[in-house]
């Protein structure tokens, strides 16, 4: 009669706890969202990189490593695309049109759309950003680059970041590792070197909740398999409450038939 009572009493405690959980996890997985984006080389730069990307609710948070850039450079980087539905990507050696052998901005701009977001290191992130390479990220005397920052955006862009990338800008032509005019000046401002401002590399959102930044280097072409993000912890933990909960009420209408 005890052990059919003490079961009883396991089988009505988990139950609540497990729909408690089971409500729980949708709630936050709606409003948390999590990309990996991995970009990749243009201008045959060599450099290359991996974002992470968490959104809470219009909070964004942007995670980049990136290595074979311009060493001891400012490298300027963006989130382009458009909210409204074009489809934007980034652009193959085709957006050459001059011949030169180099992807301009002025040249990629049709293929990845205008700048969303400038990806600076303080202070505004708007459009207008787009060049101050004083508040932009300067790598390493290797060529890395860490950048981590998080700010408010639109609600446009939290319902539609999955139709946006990030572009990073900033070749060295003539491998002497510097920006110089060798190659021409940039379109976007007279005053720069057209190295300074063609794009390096590019990334499109390859998938959701997918963990944490790879640590000790960059890891592009996969996923990071450190962890998940919260909303699918908390959905695991639900189903493995509900889990417990069925097996108790099993084991008391076993108990109870005896």
């Amino acid at each position: 009669m005890r052990n059919r009572r003490t079961a009883r009493i396991a089988a009505l405690t988990a139950l609540p706890a497990a729909v408690a959980l089971g409500a729980a996890a949708p709630a936050l997985a709606a409003d948390s969202q999590a990309y990996q984006i991995n970009l990749e080389q243009l201008n045959d730069s060599g450099a290359s990189g991996t974002a992470m990307v968490s959104l809470e609710g219009t909070k964004l948070t942007v995670k980049i490593q990136a290595e074979g850039l311009t060493p001891g450079a400012p490298h300027a980087q963006h989130i382009h695309g458009s909210t409204k539905g074009m489809d934007f990507h980034c652009p193959d050696a085709s957006a050459d049109k001059d011949g030169d052998g180099i992807v301009s901005t002025a040249e990629g701009l049709p293929a990845y759309g205008d700048i969303n977001i400038s990806l600076t290191t303080g202070g505004d992130t708007s459009k207008d950003s787009g060049l101050a390479v004083d508040r932009m990220p300067t790598a390493d005397k290797d060529g890395k680059l860490s950048y981590e920052r998080t700010l408010t955006v639109s609600q446009d862009v939290a319902d539609h970041f999955k139709d946006l990338h990030i572009v990073q800008h900033g070749i060295d032509v003539n491998d002497n590792g510097k920006y110089d005019t060798d190659a021409g000046k940039s379109q976007l401002d007279p005053k720069l070197p057209l190295e300074a401002t063609a794009p390096t590399n590019c990334g499109m959102v390859r998938g959701a909740s997918i963990g944490e930044m790879p640590e000790g280097g960059v890891e592009t072409g996969t996923a990071a398999t450190g962890g998940g993000d919260s909303a699918q912890m908390m959905a695991l933990g639900g189903a493995g409450v509900m889990a417990a909960a069925v097996g108790a009420v099993v084991v008391w209408r076993r108990t109870g038939e005896r």
